[in-house]
């Protein structure tokens, strides 16, 4: 099974550069499949990590809580289970 964990942080306003750093600069104990790093508006960063796991509650290294004073609040984390894969558009 594919499954996607999904780790989001609201930086203190102004130091969104220093959150997306922080977080590039972590090091899982083991690689995932695929890992991709977003920023978006009101200084927040978004991290996405695929990995082949028995179960969606499976034990799976993730990204910590950065500093308490670099963020506004705790880090949002979601895990979801890959349920269809598609390549373009799909017909309606």
């Amino acid at each position: 099974m594919k499954v996607t964990l999904m780790w989001e942080a609201r930086a203190v306003q102004g130091r969104g550069a220093e959150l997306l750093e922080w977080a590039r600069a972590q090091v899982l104990p083991y690689e995932p499949e695929r890992r991709e790093t977003f920023r978006a508006p009101q200084d927040r960063v978004l991290v996405l990590t695929w990995w082949e796991a028995a179960a969606v509650d499976a034990e799976l290294p993730e990204l910590p809580e950065p500093a308490a004073e670099l963020i506004t609040r705790p880090v949002h984390r979601w895990r979801f289970e890959s349920v269809d894969t598609e390549s373009g558009p799909r017909a309606t």
